[in-house]
């Protein structure tokens, strides 16, 4: 279960799509030994349906991702997930974002600021970003 102000958050997909979030920046939580993962995971993925004879047309839409049994993209923090069951982590949303670059932003933000790579609480090993001042929205400038 993710965690976003201290309650459980499981919206269905239609709540999903109404609130307009495109994904969230997130932090998991060893909690046997504190270690921690600062990232990010997108909520809907594009998807194109193809033609058939009912739909002359390809459509375009969404669909949910695996956001729901996502534990981060780390080898190391996957590896003890397996080992010590998903009950011992615990998963919060820090940020919702409505773009994608909007959560690039805020997860190098989270990363940089947590001094997730020199820091050994940490399960992050690299950080990735490449953002353009007109993916984010006017207010974070």
């Amino acid at each position: 279960m993710w965690l976003h102000e201290g309650k459980e958050y499981d919206p269905t997909l239609e709540e999903i799509l109404d609130n307009g979030y495109q994904g969230f920046v997130y932090l998991i939580e060893n909690l046997q030994n504190g270690r921690k993962y600062v990232g990010k995971k997108f909520l809907v993925s594009p998807k194109i349906l193809p033609k058939t004879k009912s739909r002359p047309k390809r459509k375009r839409t969404l669909v949910e991702s695996d956001w729901r049994d996502y534990y981060g993209s780390s080898k190391e923090l996957q590896e003890d997930v397996a080992e010590l069951g998903t009950d011992n982590f615990q998963r919060t949303i820090l940020h919702f974002c409505r773009t994608k670059g909007e959560c690039s932003y805020l997860e190098l933000v989270e990363q940089v600021n947590r001094n997730v790579l020199t820091d050994p609480a940490y399960y992050n090993n690299y950080i990735g970003c490449k953002i353009h001042s007109k993916h984010l929205p006017k207010d974070n400038k």
